[in-house]
């Protein structure tokens, strides 16, 4: 017990010499840390468009095809790209909103706010790119399925006792391989972001303290 009090003793020294910080330092750390994390949000989102610029530009060599169908696909995949990227710099401006709005928070309850509208940005511009892969795959299999359709899969439609019910399962086994890689895709954002939005989470919680 005598060790143990000795021990204590040393410890409460040690807390005398250590600095005390106040509010107004504690506030500017975490008001630098959030701002920081908000700016990397800003650009991580820029690089992003720019990949998918390239992406879209990129001179792919594809079979060119006639019909009302064909032409209907080819608008569809140009409208989702234009779409896409539209909505991608809409978003880029969010980001760059909430950094300049964050840059000048003068209150830890405004800091909050902003931080929590920062969060809500990003999760519904993760959405919308799962959203948007989704819906790219969709057209994609459609595509697929009229003017390419695999050898095996057109034999074993035909072959079935119910064509209804062949197609039946083939839509099943999409919708689950869609659902498979939407989860994949909502994972890498999750990673791309989330470390970002984790502490961001964390200086949310280090400005409660501070109100208590």
């Amino acid at each position: 017990m005598d060790e143990l009090e000795l021990l204590k003793k040393d410890w409460q020294k040690q807390e005398q010499q250590l600095p005390k910080l106040s509010y107004d330092q504690i506030y500017k750390m975490i008001w630098k840390k959030s701002s920081s994390i908000v700016k990397w949000i800003f650009y991580i989102s820029i690089m992003e468009f720019a990949f998918w610029i390239v992406l879209a530009f990129l001179p792919i060599k594809s079979e060119v095809r006639n019909g009302d169908g064909a032409k209907l696909i080819l608008f569809t995949e140009w409208a989702i790209q234009i779409i896409s990227l539209l909505v991608i710099l809409f978003f880029i401006y969010k980001f760059y909103q909430n950094y300049k709005k964050i840059s000048v928070t003068d209150s830890s309850r405004d800091l909050m706010k902003k931080i929590i509208k920062t969060r809500k940005t990003v999760m519904q511009y993760v959405w919308f790119n799962v959203g948007l892969f989704a819906t790219s795959i969709i057209v994609l299999l459609v595509e697929i399925l009229i003017y390419d359709p695999p050898v095996e899969l057109t034999e074993k439609v035909s072959s079935a006792s119910s064509g209804i019910l062949a197609w039946l399962l083939i839509g099943v086994f999409f919708a689950v391989a869609i659902a498979f890689f939407g989860v994949l895709f909502w994972l890498f954002y999750r990673v791309l972001y989330g470390i970002l939005l984790k502490r961001l989470n964390q200086n949310y919680r280090e400005l409660k303290k501070l109100e208590v």
